[in-house]
């Protein structure tokens, strides 16, 4: 509708805006032309937060309701909290940024767990504020968090790699099995070289195509695969990564949840150590790690049903990662998380992580997605696995604007345009 103004025609428009951290907060806001000096204290209050706080006791959730219901905002509680004030509970927290760090201060300012929930909430607030420059520290290379998408080049010395891209099954004119792993030291040596050849050609065609860091695997992690022992995965790829170390100028990953495999191939110069059991099963490597200065990555895995909320289990299950790496240790700068798609998880679950990818900002560390030629996308889609490269470039885009900051992938060339396009469009870069 629209209407004269002392003669002019005006058209009256009402819009919303979504702004993703505090900082499109302020900008939105100084698109006004207001007062300078008053757009950082309006922020806060322009950008809108709902929060999960778990496990923690009926009196604090009716504390953080109070505090909340004080400032204008709100949250919801067990219906027992006031009759059952001992055991732990989860609150629901809904208000704007303001509000809830005025809450978190006056939490912070009481004794005992209060303090706690308060630093807790703190820390999961702090995500939505862009930070001073932030780098992935791995060994020797250092990459800046937020300036791009980087894109990991799956190298699988394998035999049954479940994309049948294992270079195991694929190399030509290989001796038998029993014959092809002979050791020495428990490293490869001999026929080994024609592996060490084909790998490497393919990890600098990865590089040339655009892959910004290369990960080895001489086990597959396929559901009902075939487990190998140490010395097995170790005379797979020992001699690759040594080569590969030498060769290429991007980090080398190794894709392992062994001590003695994640030892040696450190000692041989891997930039990175990639634990599909996020340090659970064997927390030492992240000592391993720590001392050598590489960087982990830590996925979320299970091999039980998960029940409940996807999402809380895996923030959990993450919190425990990075609680053991920073224990022995490691750098906070040299840890980097997985959500685990397609490990543990229904198709149902994986979709719902996909969907709310987002949440994992609440950790504060960047992301790595992997959902390259996964049954998620087979299922969806009805198709085999080499014919998943659209429904890969789907998930890396959706990744992408959820804020992930490192996908895996087996197609290098044809992710690396979808990465630079979908970072076009959502960086700006």
């Amino acid at each position: 509708m629209t209407y004269r103004l002392q003669g002019a025609l005006i058209m009256v428009n009402a819009r919303m805006v979504y702004p993703k951290n505090l900082n499109e907060a302020m900008e939105e806001i100084r698109k006004i032309e207001t007062d300078t000096n008053i757009i950082q204290g309006m922020a806060p209050k322009a950008f809108h937060l709902c929060m999960f706080v778990e496990d923690i006791p009926y009196f604090a959730a009716n504390i953080i309701k109070q505090e909340m219901l004080n400032g204008g905002g709100d949250a919801v509680v067990h219906k027992d909290s006031i009759n059952d004030p001992m055991e732990n509970t989860t609150t629901f927290i809904m208000g704007n940024l303001d509000q809830i760090n005025k809450m978190f201060m006056k939490l912070m300012s009481q004794p005992g767990i209060l303090t706690d929930i308060g630093s807790k909430i703190q820390l999961a607030t702090q995500t939505i504020e862009k930070k001073e420059t932030s780098y992935y520290c791995c060994g020797r290379h250092k990459l800046e968090i937020g300036k791009k998408t980087y894109i990991m080049g799956i190298l699988n010395i394998t035999t049954d790699s479940f994309s049948g891209d294992g270079l195991l099954a694929e190399t030509p004119n290989m001796p038998p099995k029993e014959t092809t792993y002979k050791m020495s030291s428990e490293l490869p040596v001999g026929d080994t070289d024609s592996i060490i050849d084909v790998a490497c050609r393919k990890a600098e065609k990865m590089v040339a195509d655009g892959a910004d860091i290369i990960d080895v695997g001489g086990e597959s992690t396929r559901p009902g695969y075939t487990a190998v022992d140490d010395k097995e995965e170790l005379a797979r790829i020992f001699g690759v990564v040594e080569k590969l170390v030498k060769t290429l100028n991007v980090p080398i990953s190794v894709d392992t949840s062994k001590l003695h495999v994640a030892e040696n191939v450190l000692k041989a110069g891997a930039h990175i150590i990639n634990d599909v059991n996020g340090l659970i099963k064997e927390p030492k490597i992240a000592e391993l790690a720590a001392s050598y200065g590489a960087g982990i990555i830590a996925m979320h895995n299970t091999d039980q049903p998960i029940h409940g909320d996807i999402f809380s289990c895996i923030i959990k299950f993450l919190r425990k990662s990075v609680d053991i790496a920073t224990k022995s240790g490691l750098n906070q700068n040299s840890i980097l998380l997985d959500p685990g798609i397609g490990f543990g998880k229904t198709l149902e679950q994986n979709l719902e992580v996909m969907r709310r990818l987002d949440e994992l900002k609440c950790l504060g560390y960047p992301v790595l997605l992997g959902t390259s030629r996964k049954s998620m996308i087979g299922k969806v889609l009805g198709l085999t696995v080499n014919e998943r490269i659209e429904g890969t470039a789907a998930t890396v885009t959706l990744g992408i604007a959820k804020g992930i900051d490192f996908i895996r992938v087996h197609d290098v060339k044809e992710m690396y345009k979808v990465v630079k396009m979908s970072d076009a469009m959502i960086r700006g870069t």
